[in-house]
């Protein structure tokens, strides 16, 4: 598996309690996906992935600052493609912190209930089809339904 070959190379950069959850579309069996590889790194503080920036640009990893006015609790990296290997993107944030629980939380509800996951996919596809040359509103639009997973999971989890 892809996530278990990527989690075998980012480990020496990242030893527990720094921990690697496979996230997004590929982590929940049968959802459709682009071909796309999330991977959420945890973190004890970001400095640690801060401090890991050279190293991960030397296998391929290019740090994209852009997001981090909306983001300013995410250091997101990407590899392109390759061969056979899926395009790679690197979520840092902080183990325990508000995204980290999210990500998990939303890839759990949808790995544990099917019809939830179905909707969770068509959804996807009508917004593709409507949003296909602008990904910004592709993912906005998809905004609504992952809060409205999220805050079904805090009510029933807390």
């Amino acid at each position: 598996m892809q996530f278990s070959d990527l989690q075998a190379q980012l480990q020496p950069a990242f030893p527990a309690p720094a921990a690697l959850e496979h996230i997004g579309s590929t982590a929940v069996p049968g959802l459709a996906a682009k071909p796309v590889l999330d991977v959420l790194l945890g973190v004890a503080e970001l400095t640690q992935a801060e401090a890991q920036m050279a190293w991960l640009a030397e296998r391929g990893f290019e740090y994209v600052s852009k997001y981090e006015v909306d983001l300013p609790q995410r250091r997101y990296f990407v590899r392109a493609a390759s061969g056979t290997k899926l395009r790679v993107h690197l979520h840092a944030v902080e183990r325990g912190g508000e995204l980290w629980r999210n990500h998990l939380l939303f890839r759990d509800a949808l790995r544990s209930d099917p019809l939830l996951c179905g909707r969770y996919q068509a959804l996807k596809l009508d917004l593709a089809r409507q949003h296909a040359t602008d990904k910004a509103a592709y993912t906005e639009a998809k905004a609504p339904f992952i809060r409205a997973v999220l805050a079904a999971g805090a009510v029933s989890v807390g």
